[in-house]
């Protein structure tokens, strides 16, 4: 784990799409959660399950080197990848990031910044999906 400050340094290097080659170190519940990649850095890399393939047995297994994007990165430490091989990605990623990410294309290339904490319509916006 890396102080608030070491992250808070981490992140300003960091950009929305940015593509570190990554090693996939543990899929902890195969179709439940997601997968943990380790990318070089010393904040870990995790894919969500939203962004893999519907079924499990697609997902890259452990020790698989594939290429990752930033997707997300919070106050979190640690950074929210998204697969790059689309073998790796869900199939209907592009309807995916329609709905729920549009803003995805004008991101890529931006800085990650720290959101800070949900407002309360943010939270409200989430409860009710």
């Amino acid at each position: 784990m890396v102080t608030d400050d070491e992250w808070a340094r981490i992140r300003t290097d960091l950009r929305f799409g940015q593509v570190f080659e990554g090693t996939v170190v543990k899929v902890p519940q195969p179709g439940a959660i997601g997968i943990f990649v380790d990318i070089g850095l010393s904040v870990g890399g995790f894919v969500d399950v939203l962004l893999l393939p519907e079924e499990s047995e697609a997902w890259p297994v452990e020790g698989t080197v594939a290429d990752f994007e930033i997707w997300w990165a919070d106050s979190r430490q640690q950074i929210r990848l998204k697969p790059s091989d689309a073998r790796y990605l869900r199939n209907d990623f592009t309807d995916f990031v329609e709905r729920w990410r549009p803003s995805w294309s004008s991101d890529v290339g931006q800085p990650v910044r720290d959101p800070g904490p949900p407002t309360l319509d943010e939270l409200h916006a989430a409860l009710s999906l």
